[in-house]
Parts: C-alpha cells; structure tokens; sequence
C-alpha cells in the first residue's frame, strides 16, 4: 500500500509541474494498483482498464478471505458484487456491510446495485429453456442488474412449447442483447439466434439426464449453431454471459 501511495504522489507531483500530462497520468494509473492481501492480490483498478470493478468468486475461499478481500475494495468502490457465495459467506460479509443483499437462487452477494440512467427502452433479456435453468440465469441477471443494466426476464420457454416463446418474441426482438440458458440438447439458442437480429450469448446449464454429460451436450450444440451471431459461454456460467452482455449493451447505450 505505501508503494501504491508513493507511485500515485509522484504521479501527481509530474502532473503539477508540467513533465506529464493528465492523459499520460490516467494511462500510467491503468497499471496501478493492486494490493497483496498475501491469499489474494486485489486488483483496485480493474474497472479504470476495463470499465468494471473486480468481481469476487466465492466458492473454494474461506468466508475470512472473502470478507478481507471485501474490506479492501470497498476502500474505493461503492459496487461490489461476488458471486458463487453461500449463506455463511454472506452473513460474514454483513459484519463490514450490513446493508449487502444475498440473491440466494443467484448465489450472489451485492453491495449498491450501480444506478444508470440508460432509458428505458435499453435493456437486455435473459432467457431460460425450463424452471431448472433458472438459479444459472439469476446469477445472469443479478451480474447485469449490479452492473447497472435493465433486464427483461422470460423464463421456461424452451423448444418442447416453442409457442410460449414465440409469446414473448416481441419483447425478445426489442432486447439490446439476449442470454439464452438452456440444458438438455440446449437448442433454444438456435431458435432464438434465428428470430432476432442482434446478439445472442448463450450459457449451457449442467441440468439433463446421463448423456447431457453435466452440460457437455449442450454446450456442443451451442457450439455447433446454425445461426449467425450466437456466442457461447462455459458451462453454468451466467456471471460471464452478462459480463459480455454488458460490454455490448455499453456500445449500444453510450457507456
């Protein structure tokens, strides 16, 4: 930490005596920081480089760590999400915020949803094939919401009732972007990539019987789509699609 400060003086000091621009300070700032927590080395300036903050990924790390890595970023950010947590994560967390929220089916924990006036007519839908597929699709939207973005849910519209799709196909086409999630053979991406003409990120969902193989034949399917524009996600993982859903929805709103 002292390192950083005296990195971050001397920075300062160039800027004021002329030997550094403000555009060369705020280049040389995307480098810095990142403080050793000795477990874990967090990364303070993540969303200077890449427009959001470090998020934490809770599942393998003792509550202790999780909250010491939450003690450090809220130094300087004021929306913190983590993901994959339990209920004993979040209740150690509440220690040092008590006003975090727990999204159990999502297993998220957030601090301060970030508030963006984006218009209303922006948004991003996150859409399931069944029931099942829906603690993947929260983790979706509860990312996307941290991260500032409406989100339309439309869930349990899978291809064995293509009609209740087809139901909500015009809230569907006037998405910025979709997240499709789907287990099973997984092809609601497909017909969904055929339907509208913007992207469509797709996330298999480890939900099936033997041969699905925990995600794997979906995920292939998804692979093989036959309709242009369908990208596609690790299994399961609903934090990664709304993290590309907001990069893009970021293009189509202005920031």
């Amino acid at each position: 930490m002292v390192m950083y400060q005296d990195r971050l003086m001397e920075l300062l000091k160039n800027v004021k005596d002329g030997s550094m621009t403000i555009n060369e300070a705020f280049s040389s700032l995307k480098t810095l920081p990142f403080e050793d927590l000795g477990y874990a080395k967090v990364d303070r300036h993540r969303k200077i480089r890449n427009g959001f903050p470090e998020v934490i990924y809770c599942e393998g790390k003792t509550s202790e760590q999780i909250k010491g890595i939450f003690q450090t970023l809220m130094q300087t950010e004021h929306h913190i999400l983590a993901t994959r947590a339990s209920k004993t994560d979040y209740d150690t967390v509440r220690q040092i915020a008590p006003h975090a929220v727990f999204h159990k089916e999502a297993r998220c924990i957030v601090v301060n949803v970030e508030k963006k006036d984006r218009g209303s007519h922006h948004y991003m839908a996150v859409v399931t094939a069944g029931t099942s597929d829906i603690p993947v699709a929260e983790e979706a939207a509860v990312t996307a919401e941290t991260f500032g973005h409406r989100v339309e849910r439309i869930y349990d519209v899978g291809v064995a009732g293509l009609h209740r799709l087809l139901a909500q196909l015009e809230k569907l086409r006037k998405a910025d972007v979709v997240i499709v999630i789907a287990g099973m053979e997984g092809a609601l991406a497909s017909v969904v990539g055929g339907l509208v003409d913007h992207p469509v990120i797709a996330v298999p969902t480890s939900v099936g019987y033997g041969t699905g193989f925990h995600g794997v034949a979906a995920l292939l399917t998804m692979l093989n789509s036959c309709s242009s524009g369908v990208s596609v996600v690790n299994i399961d993982n609903g934090f990664g699609a709304a993290y590309s859903a907001s990069l893009i929805m970021k293009a189509f709103s202005g920031g």
